[in-house]
This record gives structure tokens, sequence and C-alpha cells, in this order.
């Protein structure tokens, strides 16, 4: 099976310029194709995983992926998919940015020898003239035809600001600058980058008289077409400092019933037949295909060792006790004891368990609060020292949030 079906039965692609033209350059050639990242958090995050997949899966096969980092575009922004402007950063902070995303990827993607190329378009967009930049570029874009995009239609009515109309032109023109520079013939990403990537390839056309092709990925979605990698903590990061390994694992472990096999084709390189075993489960049996996919997927960000934590603590849980270590902690100082005592409702907001109290109050009127197995039913309800006595207590929001409280 060539890597055009193998993207194809994972259900990854979803648009293409040319599909017979993309199928062959994937399946009979050797080439080179480009993924653009702007580095707009310290942080990968769950939305950037189906990308760094495929260029995964298209290095495996022979093709040299270049990770654009947009050190240029990112001091822009891209209003694909925004309803509001993004906050203008620093060149500091985008360049700190950048050298965590080189780390992350690199365990996904072997850069050494040549095998994969990174660049950043603050190299060439940097010091650009604006009138070369207009009569070399800006002559072959139709404005008319740029606002019937959706990434900008969808701006007009919040307002669009001329800043953020040049994000097209300025992705185009890395376009043009890779097949200049280092033959790049075609540009991958997510579907929310098709417009972009419609206007890469006909710049190239029509300055170069070149043809190079683009090819779209479907975005991490759920089920029901809710976007993946959010929690109540914020989005899901790649970054242990900002989602540990548990709470990594746990994401996956609780995906949707509908959801697990979905995750499964895009994010582990579990082969399709092994997969297709997993789609026979019904019932609580999915539990073991939710399990395989946290452990998995996991494993590829966190390691093995770390993956194996995640899974031994989760295991625990449903055990006697469920005292695990590896489960979310959070130390606590006696100064947090009012009176010889804290309350629940102050401790789970201390946990992040709740982002406020008027939530704290809500879980425990509505029954899903425990504290070492017992259903908190009051919200006056607080623990004491006394409580520590085995060194820690564990707090349980619903049925699969755990967070172990510790004094210090």
């Amino acid at each position: 099976m060539g890597v055009f079906e193998e993207l194809q039965g994972r259900g990854m692609i979803a648009q293409m310029t040319n599909e017979e033209k993309v199928k062959d350059l994937l399946n009979n050639h050797k080439i080179k194709f480009y993924i653009g990242f702007d580095p707009t958090a310290d942080s990968l995050h769950v939305g950037h995983f189906v990308q760094v997949m495929v260029m995964s899966h298209m290095q495996k096969a022979g093709h040299t992926p270049i990770a654009l980092f947009g050190g240029g575009t990112g001091m822009i922004g891209d209003p694909s998919g925004k309803t509001d402007m993004r906050k203008m950063l620093t060149r500091e902070t985008i360049e700190y940015n950048i050298s965590r995303f080189k780390e992350q990827m690199s365990k996904l993607i072997d850069f050494s020898d040549g095998k994969a190329i990174m660049v950043n378009n603050a190299d060439w967009l940097m010091n650009l003239n604006y009138i070369n930049f207009l009569r070399e570029v800006g002559v072959y874009f139709s404005v008319n035809r740029m606002l019937s995009f959706e990434c900008y239609k969808q701006r007009l009515e919040r307002g669009l600001s001329f800043f953020e109309l040049n994000y097209m032109l300025m992705q185009s023109y890395d376009f043009l600058i890779l097949n200049r520079e280092h033959d790049c013939v075609m540009e991958l990403g997510g579907d929310d980058q098709w417009s972009n990537i419609i206007g890469g390839v006909e710049l190239i056309r029509k300055a170069d008289q070149k043809d190079v092709y683009g090819m779209t990925f479907a975005l991490l979605q759920t089920s029901d077409g809710r976007k993946m990698g959010k929690t109540e903590k914020g989005a899901v990061w790649l970054d242990p400092e900002k989602t540990s390994p548990y709470e990594f694992f746990q994401y996956w472990r609780n995906v949707d019933d509908a959801d697990v096999i979905k995750c499964m084709k895009l994010l582990t390189f579990l082969p399709l037949d092994e997969i297709a075993e997993y789609e026979k489960l019904e019932g609580s049996e999915i539990n073991k295909a939710k399990e395989k996919l946290a452990f998995e997927v996991t494993k590829l960000i966190h390691g093995e060792d770390e993956a194996n934590k995640a899974l031994q603590a989760a295991k625990s849980l449903f055990g006697a006790g469920a005292h695990d270590e590896n489960m979310p902690s959070t130390e606590i100082g006696d100064d947090v004891f009012a009176d010889g005592k804290v309350s629940v409702i102050d401790l789970l907001c201390i946990t992040k368990l709740a982002p406020s109290k008027g939530e704290a109050r809500r879980l425990i009127q509505q029954g899903g609060i425990s504290v070492d197995d017992v259903k908190v039913t009051d919200i006056q309800t607080a623990v004491t020292p006394a409580d520590f006595e085995k060194g820690h207590v564990i707090i349980k929001k619903g049925k699969k949030a755990f967070h172990r409280v510790v004094i210090k």
C-alpha cells in the first residue's frame, strides 16, 4: 500500500488540488513538501498533532518534510478560523516558541542528515522591500476573490484589518520561496488552510509558470463537529509542563466512544488491520480501545516510560484506594487551613478541578464530588490535617477526574 492509500485509509485527506497528480507524486516519486506552523504559543497542541503525524507518514515513505516556522507570519497572525485579531507577539517570544516547537516535533520527525528541513520565514519576510513585494506578488492577487474565501468572509462582520489581509500573500510567498530554493512541490495543512494553499499554488503558476500542488487534512474534531483538544483547564498541550503525561493520557482515555477509532487512525501508527479489530468492540469492551489509544498517543509524545506510568495510574483509580503517585497532585501548606480546616470548595479551586467557587458549589450540589471515596453532599464540608493521616486525600470529580492533595 502506498502512502497515499495509507493517508486516505486513515481518513486524513480532506482536499487536493489535483488528486491524480498528488497520488502519483506520493506513491511513485520522492518529493519535498512543507507544512507551516505559526509559533503563537510556547508549545504545540493537539490541533497540530495530525499534521505532524502526516509529516511522519510521508517521511517514512521517503519524502522530505520541510517544517516552516512562521517567525515572520507569526508577527501578523492567520485570520483563518478566528473571530478576533490575534495578539501581536515580540520577535523574542516568537524565537523562543520556535525553539520549543522544534524540540517537540523532533520526537516524531527525523531531522538528521537532511531527512527533514527546518526553515523560518522571518529569514525572507522580515527584510522585504514592500514596493518590490507588491510588484512581484501583490499583482497576482484579486482582492475580490480573496474576500470570497471563507477565512476572510467570517471576519468581515467583526472587522478585517489590512494587516491580516496580507497573510494570504505572505503564506503564498513562502511556498514560492521554498519552491525556488528547495524544489518544494507540495504544501500540506489543515483543512482551514485550503484557501491559503490555493493562493500559493496559483502564485507559483502565474509567477514562475510551474505546477505545484496542495493537500489538506481533516481537522481533529469530534463526531458532532466540535474541535478536539480542549478541557476545562484549556488546550491539551504536547509540553509535559503544560499538560502532564497523566492528564494527556486521561484526555485520550476519556474520548467519546464514537471518536476512538477515528483518533486511532489519525494519531497512532497502529496498522489499519489492527485498528479494524478494535472497531469490532462494543459496549464496555470499547474501553480496551480507549486504553490502547491513550497508551499509544502518550508513548509517541512522552515516551514509553511515561505512558506506562500513566496507564498504571489510570488502572489504580479503579482499584482499592485510588492513590497512585502518578496521578495529578497538588501540595498545600499549613497556611491553607483556617481554624484547623479547609473547605472542599477551596480545595476544588486550589486543585483547579473547579474554575470558581460557584462552580465548586454546583458540582457538590449535583453530587459530583467525592473525597477519599466518600460523596460530598454539603457545601460546608471541610477536611482537617487529621484527614491527611495517610499522607494525602484523593478528590474525585465525576467518574473520571481524580486529584491527589498532599500537605507539604
